[in-house]
């Protein structure tokens, strides 16, 4: 190890021993499949199934289970692994927009800001405003701002669901986007696009 030049070193376990879960290994399985078929809201908390266990007579701890949900939920999955669609961009396709609470300490106090970051997705070209408040009328002047610092327009806006564009978020990519936001994007010529909530 020492002449290998390696810096860090992981050790990932390849086989999870679980002496005390073995023999309750399929009545979790069937607990965890029956709050599967449950809905969302009724839907029983990881907490709670290892509860259930426990009252039939299980006698392990609360981490061997975890581990197993995880794991069961991570062979689950999609049935895909190590897949990705590569993100690229054609020149004038799309920007970014988003905001960032920043603190900074302006004559002497200290102070939370506004930091609106447009970004094109083709070259990563950044601008960065910041503003003292998170309003419609600090969006479109950021937008405005931006644009004219790119000397030019996107075709596409990509925007989170922020409270002052979105009025509404449906199932998947369906927006209902605010009128004035609306306005704003007909005025320079972009389509709104919306992120998936929690996607990033």
């Amino acid at each position: 190890m020492l002449r290998s030049g390696e810096t860090s070193f992981t050790y990932e376990r390849e086989v999870q021993p679980r002496p005390k879960l073995g023999q309750w290994t399929q009545e979790l399985e069937r607990c965890l499949a029956a709050n599967d078929l449950l809905s969302r809201r009724e839907r029983l908390r990881l907490i709670r199934v290892f509860e259930g266990l426990r009252g039939a007579g299980y006698e392990g701890g609360y981490d061997a289970v975890r581990r197993y949900a995880t794991a069961r939920k991570r062979r689950q999955g999609t049935g895909l692994s190590n897949a990705f669609v590569l993100l690229t961009f054609a020149p004038g396709e799309a920007h970014q927009f988003d905001w960032s609470h920043e603190i900074v300490v302006l004559r002497g106090a200290t102070t939370e800001i506004k930091v609106a970051q447009v970004r094109l997705c083709h070259s990563r070209m950044l601008f960065v405003r910041a503003y003292p408040r998170e309003t419609q009328e600090m969006v479109f002047d950021a937008h405005g701002k931006a644009f004219a610092f790119f000397r030019g327009t996107c075709q596409r806006g990509i925007h989170d669901n922020m409270r002052t564009a979105v009025d509404a978020v449906f199932v998947g990519r369906e927006r209902v986007f605010n009128r004035r936001f609306l306005q704003m994007c007909s005025h320079h010529l972009v389509e709104p696009t919306a992120c998936t909530p929690a996607a990033g």
